[in-house]
């Protein structure tokens, strides 16, 4: 006899076998006890998470000899035939190669046609987002009324794809991802009635592999088997999906956490030699950044995932949490970056030494004496001296500046860098006294819409940056006479017309100019005299 593959040998023949998805299955129980099943499902959900078995059950469980019942009795010949995949009126169709109008047709002209064996007529159709835009429509209205012996169950990995008119006309059922846990507990269910040896940490490193699809564990663990003659093992698992062992991501961390660079290119080096995705590498030291993170913060939640709490807890005191968080996101950029470096390898050592070198600087200004600052080449004192030396600077600033001086007040807000109706604002406001880091400001009566408390609140930021004045605010008032009100505004017409003035004068006092209005009797238009610069 051949041999079968867990995945299909371990398919669930009940509704209670289902594995992770509670809440659609006791929908379906329900509208089946009920005796209220719609006409037609969608079963939506990535790869390997139930859709095609919870379709088959439910055509099973409307067809069983013995009724239709949420537990059907896997006994008759309508159940066998179903398990079997031989059931004449279960009619299963792949969208994914029978795309064209032509086939759809085909396959509803068959119907109106009563079933030949049971109780109802189930079309499955799996991919169905694969059909073409034609197929749709021709499916549409038979999709909205079919005859009272036929169901369609949809299926799809891809929900957006399907227009809303095939949407509206059925219940949709979102199937989730399974977690590691529940993927891990099959599996041993499984294991144990096959009679194959097996460790749990071996079970934990297929779950996570499988991505939240039940198929795909049951497929690596088929792998294995077969890889590990008969029994499932943590080392052999690792080297089956090229991954790196447990004591190498615990050499890693412990070399990260110590800056011990020596230790940690032995480490680098001893992979090279065994020719692993360094992106799965990548991968099991995130992992473990994240548990590490999370015994950190919650202890009792590593017991909870059954997770190695002893190396996780010896780990997690030799690295702060700052030091855990910024080796998490230089892991994810490296992950990224490895397509880009010129070799996988050299890309992952990259990623590492950055770790090294990028540390949180946690000194606060002090001189760091620590043995980390020793091995370390790098050193930070710029980094700590640079807020200083501004801060000096901003503070000889705001004594050398008066705001209510009209020019001073004029260039301040043109060094602000505001933008849309924060820089109006601040352009008609006109500074008249300064006291306490507090500038009392004009605003025309006819402009106080423009006051806005966000506007004002940027203003304020963005001036008292420049002032050296973290408290700095403005009480604005009405401006009473706003003609004369000295404004940046205004500042700068005058500006602007003084340097248009100027540029007259020079202008009447070149000799070309006073040659050619001798000659032609010609005049100048003090308006038309542009000054050449922008802004004034």
């Amino acid at each position: 006899m051949s041999y079968q593959a867990l995945a299909r040998r371990w398919r669930p023949r009940q509704f209670a076998d289902v594995v992770g998805q509670e809440s659609t299955v006791t929908a379906l129980t329900a509208a089946l006890t009920q005796n209220r099943v719609h006409h037609a499902f969608l079963f939506a959900g990535t790869r390997g998470v139930g859709k095609t078995t919870l379709a088959r059950l439910l055509a099973k469980a409307l067809n069983c000899d013995r009724g239709v019942s949420a537990e059907p009795c896997s006994k008759c010949d309508a159940c066998i035939a179903v398990d079997e995949g031989r059931y004449i009126d279960l009619i299963e169709v792949d969208a994914a190669s029978r795309t064209r109008v032509d086939d759809t047709r085909e396959l509803l002209d068959n119907v109106q046609y009563a079933p030949t064996m049971g109780r109802f007529k189930v079309y499955l159709i799996d991919e169905v987002h694969m059909l073409s835009g034609h197929s749709f429509n021709a499916l549409l209205k038979t999709l909205e009324e079919p005859p009272p012996h036929v169901k369609f169950l949809l299926a799809t990995t891809d929900p957006q794809k399907l227009p809303p008119t095939i949407l509206s006309r059925c219940l949709q059922f979102n199937l989730r991802a399974l977690q590691v846990i529940e993927i891990v507990s099959q599996m041993e269910k499984i294991l144990k009635s096959e009679a194959v040896e097996f460790d749990v940490d071996a079970l934990n490193t297929l779950a996570r592999a499988a991505a939240g699809s039940m198929r795909d564990g049951l497929s690596l663990l088929d792998q294995a088997i077969a890889f590990g003659s008969g029994t499932v093992a943590g080392g052999a698992i690792r080297d089956m999906l090229g991954m790196i062992e447990t004591r190498q991501v615990e050499q890693l961390i412990r070399a990260l956490a110590e800056a011990d660079v020596a230790a940690l290119l032995d480490v680098v080096e001893a992979l090279r030699e065994r020719a692993l995705d360094y992106r799965l590498v990548l991968d099991d030291l995130l992992v473990s950044l994240h548990d590490i993170c999370l015994y950190q913060i919650a202890p009792n939640a590593v017991d909870a995932k059954a997770l190695d709490a002893g190396f996780i807890a010896e780990l997690s005191e030799l690295m702060t949490p700052e030091d855990v968080q910024l080796f998490y996101q230089i892991g994810l950029l490296g992950k990224a970056d490895l397509p880009l470096a010129p070799d996988p390898a050299t890309g992952f050592e990259m990623a590492l030494l950055r770790m090294l070198l990028f540390r949180p600087d946690a000194s606060n200004g002090e001189e760091d004496t620590s043995e980390e600052s020793e091995t370390l080449p790098v050193k930070r004192s710029p980094v700590r001296v640079a807020p200083d030396k501004k801060r000096s600077q901003s503070d000889s600033v705001s004594k050398s500046l008066n705001p209510v001086e009209p020019s001073v007040w004029a260039r301040l807000v043109g060094d602000a860098a505001l933008e849309g109706v924060s820089r109006e604002l601040a352009m008609n406001l006109s500074p008249q006294t300064y006291e306490s880091g507090t500038l009392t400001v004009g605003l025309s009566s006819a402009l106080q819409h423009l006051d806005k408390s966000t506007r004002r609140q940027e203003v304020e930021k963005k001036i008292g940056v420049l002032l050296g004045e973290e408290a700095f605010a403005l009480q604005v008032v009405k401006a009473s006479h706003t003609s004369d009100a000295a404004t940046p505004v205004v500042v700068q017409a005058k500006r602007t017309e003084e340097a248009k003035q100027q540029a007259y004068n020079k202008l009447m006092q070149d000799p070309v100019v006073q040659d050619i209005i001798d000659r032609f009797d010609a005049t100048v238009v003090p308006d038309s005299v542009q000054t050449g610069q922008k802004g004034g």
